[in-house]
């Protein structure tokens, strides 16, 4: 998830904040924390505490990861869009961004100027955990790293963490919420290598998608 708040100054958003500090300026920003995890289903741990999906849960929500890895390979944002709920929330460094509409606007707007080539990442316990009791909600916490190119071509690296909730629907989960941070190193890398324009995300009242 190349997460931050530093813009190329082709793209046009209007901003919800105005950056003051490096990490606020850096506005490049993806997912992809969520996409090419190698996800060991938790069998094991699944005997152990209560509170960790089972093996078919698990196995339908890891799969919102693959789905994630192709949409980000293939720079399509509407397949990416597509895994979250449509009144998901998406919380930037800058703010949030409400709904699969905006997100999907979000992604378009960032391939055009960023072009990830390696994505990866860790999940925390190698599980996702169960909230409540009614077996409907989920959660999950990790690492993610992304690798791209940066102004003159070169390879550049940047990493930070990130949190989900997934909710039922249906046979089928979905993202409801996606919050991320970006490690300060990988900031100033990235303001670097970019050009520094004042952040430009979608209003956090944006309408949610009817899609």
């Amino acid at each position: 998830m190349l997460l931050a708040t530093l813009r190329n100054p082709e793209v046009n958003r209007e901003a919800t904040t105005h950056p003051k500090t490096p990490e606020e300026t850096m506005k490049l920003r993806s997912v992809v924390t969520l996409v090419g995890l190698a996800i060991s289903f938790a069998l094991p741990i699944y005997a152990q505490q209560s509170d960790v999906a089972d093996p078919e849960t698990t196995q339908k929500i890891g799969a919102i990861f693959a789905a994630l890895n192709e949409a980000q390979q293939n720079h399509d944002p509407a397949a990416y869009a597509a895994n979250f709920t449509r009144d998901a929330v998406f919380v930037t460094p800058t703010g949030p961004i409400i709904g699969r509409q905006a997100i999907q606007k979000y992604y378009t707007d960032l391939w055009q100027w960023w072009h990830p080539i390696a994505f990866g990442g860790k999940l925390d316990g190698n599980a996702f955990y169960m909230i409540g009791t009614a077996g409907n909600e989920a959660r999950a916490t990790g690492e993610w790293i992304e690798t791209g190119q940066g102004k003159n071509g070169e390879l550049i690296t940047i990493k930070g963490y990130w949190s989900d909730i997934y909710v039922r629907e249906g046979d089928d989960w979905k993202i409801r919420v996606t919050a991320f941070n970006t490690t300060p190193d990988s900031v100033l890398l990235m303001n670097k290598n970019f050009p520094q324009q004042p952040a430009a995300t979608p209003p956090p009242t944006a309408s949610p998608s009817t899609q």
